[in-house]
């Protein structure tokens, strides 16, 4: 196997081989959007961070990265690089051996770049590259997720009444987004989120073009969804799709199936304009999210994150 630098001459073989690893999660994930061509990789190609896996003439893996970023998935202090969906691929042969090669040469221009962590997102059943990765020291961070916009089994919560907000509306729910954030903080999670001012919220929802359905009992909002057009993967800007990008339950209204009449007040409202899928993200590690999302949507992405010694990036070379 040969392992060279990634660049412009490889993008058309190296985008056919990510349509391939494409269409094969799709088969496990039907909910997944048939998609004729991925996105464009010219933008990798010019970071000159990317490496390309070769056996003899054929091209069988490639991982690229967009350039560091300072505070890496907001919680951290270092640089970070990030190789999204679709800008990493390899073939079903020696999947696991093909990016363990690849990362070993991409893994030493990111951290010569500066970068002390790194994050890859593979496709959740490519269990293969995600066993190599463990065992590189990466672990799990994100997923995204997606169902058809179908209702969800579920018994009818009387006592409660469900509503689209308008934006003059949205002030109500800046609460629950605090007390998200305050969860976001908590163990096992371990996030600290930047606390927005009610005047910031406000503003990022109408940047966003954000859409609030809420769960009403007693004239109180006891629960929030946010729905957006933008999620975290190149399948998500679609006319056809909608993606969640913000939740939160009072704890003393959870378990009683407020939550999932919320969310089929949402498809139903969302289906009768011609959305037909949704999607969500959200962070492994928070055992509120996992346990919930997963019931009901099908994951189709997990990145894994690896942070290296950052001393190694200071040192000088022996």
């Amino acid at each position: 196997m040969l392992i060279t630098d990634f660049t412009h001459n490889h993008i058309a073989a190296a985008r056919s081989l990510a349509k391939l690893n494409y269409d094969q999660e799709r088969e496990i994930v039907p909910a997944l959007p048939p998609i004729d061509v991925l996105p464009d990789l010219t933008r990798f190609a010019d970071y000159g961070l990317g490496v390309a896996a070769f056996d003899g003439d054929k091209l069988v893996g490639f991982l690229c990265s967009g350039s560091p970023r300072n505070n890496a998935f907001g919680s951290t202090d270092v640089k970070g690089v990030f190789s999204p969906l679709g800008a990493n691929a390899a073939t079903l042969d020696n999947r696991a051996k093909i990016y363990a090669a690849m990362y070993q040469a991409a893994g030493d221009k990111w951290a010569l770049a500066g970068a002390a962590s790194h994050a890859i997102c593979l496709y959740a059943h490519g269990i293969e590259a995600q066993q190599q990765f463990f065992l590189y020291g990466f672990g799990l961070r994100c997923v995204d997720a997606i169902r058809s916009m179908e209702a969800i089994d579920c018994r009818t919560c009387n006592d409660y009444s469900f509503a689209e907000l308008t934006q003059s509306e949205f002030a109500s729910v800046f609460p629950l987004d605090q007390m998200l954030n305050e969860h976001m903080r908590q163990s096992p999670t371990f996030m600290l989120r930047k606390a927005d001012t009610q005047e910031e919220f406000l503003r990022t929802c109408r940047e966003e073009q954000v859409r609030c359905f809420v769960a009403i009992q007693s004239k109180q909002i006891c629960a929030f969804l946010k729905i957006a057009d933008m999620g975290e993967t190149f399948i998500t800007p679609r006319r056809d799709t909608k993606h969640i990008n913000g939740a939160f339950c009072l704890p003393e209204h959870r378990g009683k199936g407020v939550y999932q009449n919320l969310l089929n007040f949402t498809i139903s409202t969302l289906a009768a304009e011609g959305y037909t899928r949704l999607g969500v993200d959200f962070e492994s590690f928070n055992p509120t999210a996992y346990g919930f999302w997963l019931k009901y949507f099908q994951a189709y992405t997990h990145s894994v994150v690896r942070r290296i010694d950052e001393r190694v990036i200071l040192a000088p070379a022996l």
